[in-house]
């Protein structure tokens, strides 16, 4: 078993790599004049990939929960990118529907974050990373049943 420093624990709950993304992508919208979060761009993810689903499935595809992202909703809502939808049979419910805009910014962000991850995968192998991809995978295996 490999050892693993204090530091490269810190590092890891900290959410090193992640903040360093997230600066990234929200530095090169900026950039680009794309008003949105990264969290925003999760949120709409979802939404190119299926359109009109309900907040919960949203909770679930970004592990989230219900309070953020009913935040998120309304400051897209807010932005003209999504709007919500009563569910006739379900009033509990609203479907999460893109608007024009929010759809027509799949492309543009989609760009920009491809961009990013292409570069920041530079000099890593396709057996580097499908290795570090099974083992990311497997740690959360291991924490969902914990």
């Amino acid at each position: 078993m490999i050892k693993v420093t204090e530091r490269e624990i810190f590092d890891i709950l900290s959410g090193k790599i992640s903040g360093v993304i997230n600066r990234t992508v929200l530095k090169a919208f900026a950039q680009k004049g794309i008003d949105i979060t990264t969290e925003q761009w999760t949120v709409l993810s979802c939404l190119w990939e299926k359109d009109k689903i309900i907040q919960q499935v949203i909770c679930d595809l970004t592990q989230k929960d219900k309070p953020s992202v009913t935040r998120l909703i309304d400051n897209l809502e807010k932005k003209d990118l999504v709007k919500r939808i009563p569910d006739p049979a379900d009033r509990r419910n609203n479907h999460i529907h893109l608007t024009l805009r929010g759809a027509a910014l799949k492309k543009k962000t989609t760009e920009v974050v491809h961009d990013i991850v292409n570069h920041a995968l530079e000099g890593i192998s396709d057996e580097e990373l499908s290795g570090a991809k099974d083992v990311l995978l497997r740690i959360m295996h291991n924490l969902r049943e914990y």
